[in-house]
């Protein structure tokens, strides 16, 4: 071939090259140019998709779309006549659950959407010595303390408002009825009441007959349930009476009504009770070792197993075990927290916090509360965690 026709043919080539570059081009314009575009509520819309300008659901696979529930099948197309694989109805439901949360929280209208990454994230408030449980009634958080304390905490500002005294080795808490109820730590144990209407001063025992050793405490909505070494007690509280049952327990510690049962933890059993209306055991469920304080999330319970380093997560509709969680800095686990997001759980060996997000099990991290704190007892107001750092005697809001 000469090179005249060599040049010529090359020439050829680079006009064919430009030729498809241009055609890539205006393809690739004609796509987005073709992105589909709709009226909804009044607004002009603009969506991706080049397949559902003709949708009678067009504004709803709008908002589908900008809410982050669904991407498309791919970058440009929908897909808006196709079957929907189970699979795929399972990710519309979580991210649909994740973005209710997410945006309906207190969290999300404070725009506090961040998470500590360390103890200096925290705010310490100084309470009684041996601190154990928290709970919070909605304003104040109320620590119950091994001193005799009860120490009443502004969730705003995380100031300290006021102490009771006289709750003789304070170690359970809740809050029901617009009033404080606080558990004695003795044989027999005691059930104090603190009215925050009132001037602090020292608390109302209102018995000393409840089992021995009290942990956790519970209220269904017309008594409170404590969770004994031995024995649950029921507490009738207009007019007072106290109802001690025994059959079936070794040790209990923490205890949970879930709007329709009462649950309780046997750290001896390696059990998770749930009971009827009298006490006595209607399921047992098997958890990890040694469970401690759990807490309910309005589908699952969630169980801290001290010995086994392990989360169990039980459907409460079903008492089935629906997973044994690991890992994410479990370590000596002691009690739960549910912040209507997230869970949190206290590792009293571990010097730190572990955290799940609840509509999938997926974990969020550990972060560390300092060396030597010893957090304990967990508790949300619904915009941060609360937790008892024993060892130093303070309250951090997480």
């Amino acid at each position: 071939m000469t090179n005249k026709n060599t040049r010529s043919v090359r020439r050829v080539c680079r006009r064919a090259l430009v030729l498809v570059a241009v055609v890539i081009v205006i393809t690739a314009a004609s796509t987005t140019l073709r992105a589909d575009m709709g009226t909804c509520g009044g607004a002009s819309i603009t969506l991706p998709f080049t397949d559902v300008m003709s949708s009678p659901f067009f504004c709803s696979i709008a908002e589908a779309f900008f809410s982050g529930l669904t991407n498309g099948t791919t970058a440009t197309t929908y897909n808006p006549g196709d079957l929907v694989t189970r699979e795929q109805m399972a990710a519309f439901i979580t991210r649909t659950m994740d973005q209710s949360l997410r945006r309906g929280s207190r969290r999300a209208a404070l725009k506090q959407f961040w998470t500590p990454t360390s103890a200096d994230g925290f705010q310490l408030t100084t309470i009684g010595a041996n601190s154990i449980l928290v709970a919070a009634d909605g304003a104040d958080l109320w620590v119950a303390s091994g001193n005799g304390t009860v120490s009443r905490v502004r969730a705003s500002d995380g100031r300290l408002l006021e102490i009771w005294t006289g709750a003789t080795n304070a170690y359970g808490v809740v809050a029901a009825k617009g009033l404080i109820f606080v558990t004695g730590f003795e044989s027999p144990g005691k059930l104090h009441q603190i009215d925050p209407t009132q001037l602090a001063g020292p608390v109302t025992t209102l018995t000393n007959a409840l089992g021995n050793n009290p942990h956790g405490m519970a209220f269904d909505g017309a008594r409170i349930w404590t969770a004994n070494n031995l024995s649950v007690s029921i507490v009738t509280l207009n007019p007072l009476s106290v109802n001690n049952v025994t059959t079936g327990f070794l040790n209990l510690n923490g205890i949970l009504y879930d709007g329709a049962n009462i649950w309780v933890t046997d750290f001896n059993a390696a059990k998770l009770f749930k009971l009827d209306s009298n006490g006595a055991i209607v399921q047992p469920v098997t958890v990890g070792s040694n469970p401690r304080q759990p807490v309910f999330d309005g589908t699952n319970i969630w169980v801290p197993n001290q010995a086994s380093n392990s989360i169990t997560v039980v459907r409460a509709s079903t008492g089935v075990v629906l997973a044994t969680l690991t890992g994410n800095g479990l370590s000596t686990p002691h009690t739960a927290a549910f912040d209507g997001e997230r869970i949190l759980i206290t590792n009293q060996g571990g010097d730190s916090v572990s955290l799940w997000k609840a509509a999938d099990l997926t974990t969020l991290g550990s972060i560390s509360t300092g060396a030597n704190t010893g957090p304990e007892g967990s508790c949300s107001d619904g915009l941060n965690f609360w937790i008892t750092l024993t060892n130093i005697n303070k309250l951090a809001r997480f």
